[in-house]
């Protein structure tokens, strides 16, 4: 215990103290540990990881207790300490630094000189900042210490257009991104053979991000199911369609066909034409589907041959959407507001600054309270002025 406390000690005064500024705590606390005494940093066989990791890196205890294990192997805070000066010089804070050592444990073996020190140099020179380079060792500690993130974020920095934002994005979504490459590589170069160009591939890595990790088999079977709905390659939804099938199997997208049928009372041929236009029907849940169809068919009075020819109708959020829109319409209408019986497609497809420019401004004097009512009824509330009888 009494050379526990005297560690702790002495590390405590290599910490700087809270009011200096950020760059002389760097300089100061990384010229300390270099020069600190040999007690602190000679190989110690009683060196308690434990509570090295709750008082110096700010894990909690439980944290600790599970990290430990994988650190039993250290007999010094040489090596940790030197990482924990590396992190602060990338400008990640103490909780930042808790949470990667609580992800990745072994990071503070990883060697400073000949592991981190080169991998950053090359991180620079792809045009990496510190405060990106800390973003992306908080995503993937364990891949940052990986001399070989250089050359991935090398191909994949021009796939994203040259964002990184785009990227770190994508990586949050799958980090398999930064250790399957290799299955990457052919995936993308088949795709673009499939006439998506790097933006629509980047795209997919953000929003199905499994998809690009996956084995080129199962890439290549979701081109054909793509295909089996109409969906030419190289075609404007092309991309949406593969998004639509990712993971489905020709089974479930026929169970999805049949209830899109049923849903809108349509034959076959209308629901090929349909899907073509709107392949991400298909991800739409059955019952969002059922109330759209209700709600534009019952309500709006619209013919089913019309949504067909307009799949995108059933896309749209219909309580914080479509029916706030469509009671606006309806209040004009029955007042003697509008000259003409305006498109549903149009109302429903539009942004909302446009809907607002278009169907409320015009009317502030003849319906002051308008603008009000619209809002209450996009937040689930049903005014008075729109309950019609």
């Amino acid at each position: 215990m009494l050379r526990l406390r005297l560690r702790c000690r002495a590390l405590s005064q290599l910490l700087p103290p809270p009011s200096s500024s950020p760059i002389s705590q760097l300089l100061g606390y990384h010229s300390r540990l270099l020069s600190a005494a040999a007690p602190v940093v000679s190989p110690n066989p009683s060196f308690a990881v434990e509570d090295y990791l709750v008082s110096t890196c700010g894990l909690t205890r439980a944290q600790a207790l599970k990290a430990s294990p994988k650190l039993a192997h250290l007999r010094s805070a040489a090596n940790p300490d030197a990482v924990l000066a590396f992190l602060a010089g990338r400008g990640l804070s103490g909780a930042d630094v808790a949470a990667l050592v609580a992800k990745d444990p072994k990071f503070l073996c990883t060697k400073v000189d000949k592991g981190l020190s080169p991998i950053v140099a090359g991180l620079s020179g792809l045009g990496l900042s510190d405060p990106e380079m800390a973003r992306l060792l908080s995503l993937a500690p364990h891949k940052f210490r990986c001399r070989s993130i250089v050359a991935k974020l090398h191909y994949y920095l021009p796939l994203f257009g040259g964002s990184l934002e785009k990227l770190l994005r994508a990586i949050n979504f799958n980090t398999n991104l930064l250790c399957c490459k290799g299955r990457v590589e052919p995936n993308v170069a088949f795709l673009r053979e499939c006439g998506l160009g790097d933006r629509d591939i980047a795209k997919l890595c953000s929003s199905i991000p499994r998809m690009v990790t996956a084995n080129l088999e199962r890439v290549q079977t979701m081109v054909a199911l793509t295909k089996g709905l109409g969906v030419p390659r190289g075609s404007r939804m092309f991309r949406h369609a593969l998004s639509a099938v990712a993971f489905l199997d020709e089974k479930k997208i026929a169970a999805k066909v049949d209830h899109l049928k049923k849903t809108v009372g349509r034959s076959d041929a209308e629901v090929s034409v349909a899907l073509p236009k709107a392949p991400f029907l298909l991800a739409k849940s059955n019952e969002s589907l059922q109330h759209g169809s209700e709600f534009l068919i019952s309500e709006v009075g619209l013919e089913p041959a019309y949504i067909a020819r307009q799949p995108s109708l059933l896309t749209y959020n219909l309580e914080g959407r479509m029916r706030p829109r469509y009671y606006v319409v309806k209040f004009l209408k029955e007042n003697g507001l509008l000259k003409r019986d305006p498109s549903y497609y149009t109302v429903f497809k539009e942004t909302d600054t446009y809907f607002v420019e278009k169907f409320i401004c015009p009317h502030k004097e003849a319906a002051p309270y308008l603008a009000e009512d619209y809002a209450a009824a996009c937040g689930g509330e049903v005014p008075a002025r729109f309950r019609f009888t």
